[in-house]
C-alpha cells in the first residue's frame, strides 16, 4: 500500500527539521558585561563534554569574569597611532639598543634559531622586546578567565571560543593550569603566544622560558610563510609572516623596523 503525505504534512516536517538543526547549532549565550557570566560557564559545560575532560571544565568553572581584560580590549588605542608616536610610546631605541646586547650575548641559540627555522634574529628580538620588554612585563591576569571572558563576550565570542578550547587542551597537557597568568587577551610567555598558538606553534615546555618562546616564534613565522634569506620589510616576501603575529598595521611596520635595525641593516 503507498503511503503519502499532504503538503501541509510536508511543510510541519521541514519546520520541524529546521528546528531541530537550530537547537544543535546554538551556542552558550554571549552577553556584553558580567551578569551573565556565570550562566554561560555552565551552558558552555554542557555544550564541551566529550571535546573537553571534567578536568578542565572544573578549572573553567572556577573562572571569574576578568574587567581588566575588557578594559584591555576596549582601550586599544595605541594602534592608532603613527608609526614614529608608536615606536616612541614603546621604547623603539631602548628594544634596539637591547636587542642587539641581547643578540651578542646568544648568539649561539640565535645562530640555532635561524639554522632551524630560517628566521634572523632581529624580527625575534623585535617582537620579545616588543611585546613583554623581553621578558621584564608579561602580565599579571589570570589566563583562563582572560580567555573564558573574551568567550562570553560577544565582541569576538566565536574567535575567543577556539582559544578557550586550546587553553582547555592545554591545561589537560600542563602547559597552563589554573592559576597561569598573562597578559590581559589570555597570551602567555616571552612573546605573548595565545592558547591555540602554543597548540600549533610551540615547540615544547613552557613559554616562560625564552629560549623556548624564541623558537616557538621563529617557527609561527615560518608556519605563515617565512622563507630563508628573504627579506621582511613591507612589500618584501617575509613581511607576510610579520603580518601574520598581529592584525595592526602600525605594529607590523615597527617589527619589520626594528628588526632591520637589531639586524644591523
Amino acid at each position: 500500500m503507498e503511503c503519502g503525505m499532504t503538503g501541509h504534512g510536508l511543510r510541519m516536517v521541514a519546520v520541524a527539521a529546521l528546528m531541530g538543526l537550530a537547537g544543535t547549532a546554538q551556542a552558550a549565550q554571549c552577553g556584553n558585561n558580567a551578569a551573565g557570566f556565570e550562566a554561560w560557564k555552565d551552558e558552555f559545560a554542557a555544550e564541551a563534554k566529550g571535546r573537553a575532560s571534567p578536568a578542565s571544565l572544573a578549572a573553567l568553572a572556577n573562572t571569574s569574569y576578568s574587567t581588566a581584560t575588557i578594559s584591555a580590549d576596549r582601550g586599544q588605542k595605541s594602534f592608532k597611532l603613527s608609526l614614529d608616536q608608536f615606536l616612541a610610546k614603546r621604547g623603539g631605541n631602548t628594544i634596539v639598543s637591547r636587542g642587539r646586547a641581547l643578540k651578542a650575548q646568544n648568539a649561539a641559540l640565535f645562530a640555532s634559531i635561524e639554522q632551524r627555522y630560517g628566521v634572523p634574529p632581529g624580527p625575534l628580538l623585535a617582537i620579545w622586546g616588543m611585546e613583554t620588554g623581553f621578558g621584564a612585563v608579561k602580565g599579571n591576569v589570570n589566563t583562563l578567565s582572560a580567555v573564558a571572558t573574551l568567550a562570553y563576550d560577544c565582541r569576538r565570542s566565536a574567535y575567543f571560543t577556539d582559544q578557550l578550547y586550546a587553553a582547555l587542551k592545554l591545561v589537560d597537557s600542563g602547559v597552563l593550569t589554573p592559576a597561569t597568568r598573562g597578559a590581559a587577551h589570555g597570551e602567555v610567555g616571552h612573546t605573548q603566544f595565545l592558547p591555540k598558538n602554543v597548540l600549533t606553534y610551540g615547540v615544547g615546555g613552557s613559554l616562560d622560558s625564552a629560549p623556548v618562546a624564541l623558537n616557538s616564534t621563529a617557527n609561527f613565522l615560518k608556519g605563515h610563510g617565512w622563507q630563508r634569506g628573504a627579506g621582511y620589510q613591507p612589500g618584501e616576501p617575509n613581511f607576510a609572516a610579520i603580518q601574520g603575529w598581529n592584525a595592526a598595521g602600525v605594529y607590523q611596520r615597527a617589527i619589520a623596523l626594528l628588526g632591520a635595525r637589531i639586524d644591523g641593516q
